[in-house]
């Protein structure tokens, strides 16, 4: 059986690709003139291609709002006249696209790099760990894209291919204050076709002493309600069923532009169609605390996922005073318990950091108690990792085998419990958007979000199914199909079906019009 075990980290398996081809942009050779940053130019080999016929790959690692800047790279690309392709060894260039959450993530990072410059590859890096810490010593010399500036990856990448070195790492502003950078109507191939993620803003307003992505992101700069509707309005027309609404903190949606998180949900579940959903992120409780009334309410609409990721990461006040956490575990309870009343089976992820450093024994049992009591579906368990630059990387660390510890007693705990077993037997509608890695079968998810897997029939995609529960594991419930869909293969197959069939239809009125006259 295959299934998913972090939700932010969610990337598709199914291997077709959609391409969005919006308005072409006609002016980004000249996009240059319209940023102060002066792009510093070093000499490589150049390519011997005419730009825009060359093969471009992609990798992107972390959450996802990096899966979605990845996706807008490539349909810019793409629209452009590059091929896009998964196949590193026949590409022309690399676009790297990193996350600088963890150590491991920027550890795999690095070693691309390596592998890219052995390989004879051109290589350009984007995404938090270069934005966040220029001076890297492993990017210097290659070309840079910044977190905010993905809408230039073209001249970029011709430049690049020219044998130049470009780095574009500027923070983009609206009236004098930050915006949340690229605009969102622009070409995209996604990942997975039937799912758009849509980055509802950028940076934070929070300042946690462990977090390196705040360097990267910068503050808090919401989109436009009216441009995140728009962008799903035309992600559902091009074949999307699930929208993602993504951000480093989506609780904090709007408090810079005058607006809230509740309000533009309203205004999203209103456009949804029948037999999608809508899946909000990860949001932190200190925002969420303001609208726990409303956000039950959209949480209950039936065309959005029972489902929020609450990162708690210590369930001790001093530690979540230590990592400037700006809430009290009672707060974090309040919204579990609140959601869990009004929601009932909503579906609540948490995070944990072990070992922050000043954790005492005491301060870990806490955060034992508060996990064993309310035995979260998705508990991800990370062990703390001093990040560059960042206030708790000069904090007194706690001895690595006691940090390991910790994890695995926690870990332990995790795996004590089950949380699905009362499904079995219920008789569910889910909506299908993957294929496992397994080959065999489907995954789906039901009204809580939760993972359901039913045996591969390729034209299920992108439907809603009825299904009966049969076994439930850890991470994922299996089921069988009673119910296949009676809609056409898809949205549009309907007025397809009747486009096919208006010449018979024509051909008959003429010949009955054709016998009217006559008999007159």
């Amino acid at each position: 059986m295959d299934y998913v075990d972090d939700i932010e980290d969610l990337i598709s398996s199914v291997a077709d690709v959609a391409e969005t081809f919006r308005n072409k942009p006609r002016n980004v050779v000249n996009l240059r003139s319209k940023t102060k940053n002066k792009p510093e130019k070093e000499i490589h080999k150049p390519s011997p291609q005419v730009p825009g016929t060359q093969t471009i790959f992609i990798k992107t690692w972390g959450c996802s709002h990096n899966s979605s800047d990845g996706e807008y790279m490539a349909g810019l690309l793409s629209n452009y006249g590059y091929k896009i392709t998964d196949d590193k060894d026949i590409a022309d260039l690399w676009i790297l696209n990193s996350c600088t959450v963890k150590n491991p993530a920027e550890d795999h990072f690095r070693n691309e790099i390596n592998n890219g410059k052995k390989s004879g590859k051109f290589v350009v890096v984007a995404g938090c760990v270069p934005q966040g810490d220029q001076k890297s010593p492993f990017i210097q010399n290659l070309s840079v894209i910044g977190v905010q500036q993905i809408d230039r990856v073209i001249e970029v990448v011709e430049e690049t291919l020219k044998g130049h070195t470009i780095r574009l790492l500027g923070q983009k502003k609206k009236n004098g204050k930050k915006d949340g950078g690229a605009r969102l109507q622009l070409p995209k191939i996604r990942k997975n076709k039937l799912i758009e993620i849509i980055a509802i803003s950028t940076g934070c307003l929070n300042q946690c002493t462990y977090c390196k992505t705040k360097h990267a992101r910068g503050n808090l700069g919401s989109y436009p309600p009216d441009e995140i509707v728009q962008r799903a309005i035309e992600s559902f027309n091009e074949g999307a069923v699930e929208l993602w609404l993504t951000s480093e903190d989506t609780g904090a949606y709007g408090l810079d532009i005058g607006t809230n998180l509740p309000e533009l949900l309203w205004h999203l579940v209103a456009i949804i169609p029948e037999g999608c959903m809508m899946r909000i992120g990860m949001t932190n409780p200190p925002y969420i605390l303001n609208h726990l009334e409303e956000i039950a309410k959209v949480l209950s609409h039936p065309r959005v996922y029972a489902f929020l990721h609450v990162p708690v990461q210590s369930g001790s006040n001093q530690i979540l005073a230590d990592m400037k956490r700006e809430y009290s575990i009672e707060e974090f309870e309040t919204v579990v318990t609140f959601l869990r009343q009004k929601v009932p089976g909503i579906s609540i992820a948490t995070d944990i950091i072990c070992g922050f450093p000043t954790e005492t024994e005491e301060d870990f049992s806490e955060t034992m108690r508060v996990c064993e009591k309310y035995k979260f579906p998705s508990l991800f368990i990370n062990q703390f990792y001093p990040r560059k630059g960042t206030p708790a990387e000069r904090m007194p660390k706690i001895p690595t085998d006691l940090v390991k510890t910790r994890t695995k007693r926690l870990t332990e705990l995790f795996h004590s419990y089950t949380t699905y077993d009362h499904r079995v037997g219920e008789v569910q509608d889910i909506l299908i958007t993957e294929e496992a890695k397994s080959g065999t079968e489907l995954i789906g998810h039901n009204k809580y979000y939760e993972q359901v897997l039913v045996p591969k029939e390729p034209e299920l995609m992108g439907k809603f199914i009825k299904v009966i529960v049969k076994t439930a594991k850890k991470h994922c419930l299996i089921a069988e199909i009673i119910k296949k869909p009676t809609i056409f293969k898809d949205r549009f197959q309907t007025i397809n079906n009747i486009y096919s069939i208006w010449p018979v239809f024509a051909l008959l009125i003429c010949v009955l019009a054709r016998i009217i006259w006559l008999l007159v």
